[in-house]
């Protein structure tokens, strides 16, 4: 699981057997976690994470969004 970057308490991340599934990432703050689709940025998935911190994860994730991408492909180059 590469952590992609981690700021204010939240870690962006993704699971090395995603490759298959459109580009994403996979946040955690504290005990909850959110999965969030890249274009357009958007919640997937939520457990426990609550608007506040949702909106403040889809903020980091739209300033960070190049850096995210990157990381993806760097990571599942080869496997599409």
């Amino acid at each position: 699981m590469p952590t992609i970057f981690s700021k204010d308490g939240f870690r962006f991340f993704f699971y090395s057997a995603d490759w298959n599934e459109p580009m994403h990432v996979h946040v955690e703050h504290a005990d909850a976690k959110a999965k969030f689709w890249l274009r357009p940025v958007m919640v997937s998935s939520c457990y426990r994470m609550n608007a506040g911190e949702l909106k403040k994860a889809r903020l980091l994730i739209e300033g960070h969004l190049a850096l995210i991408e990157e990381a993806w492909n760097e990571h599942f180059r080869g496997k599409n």
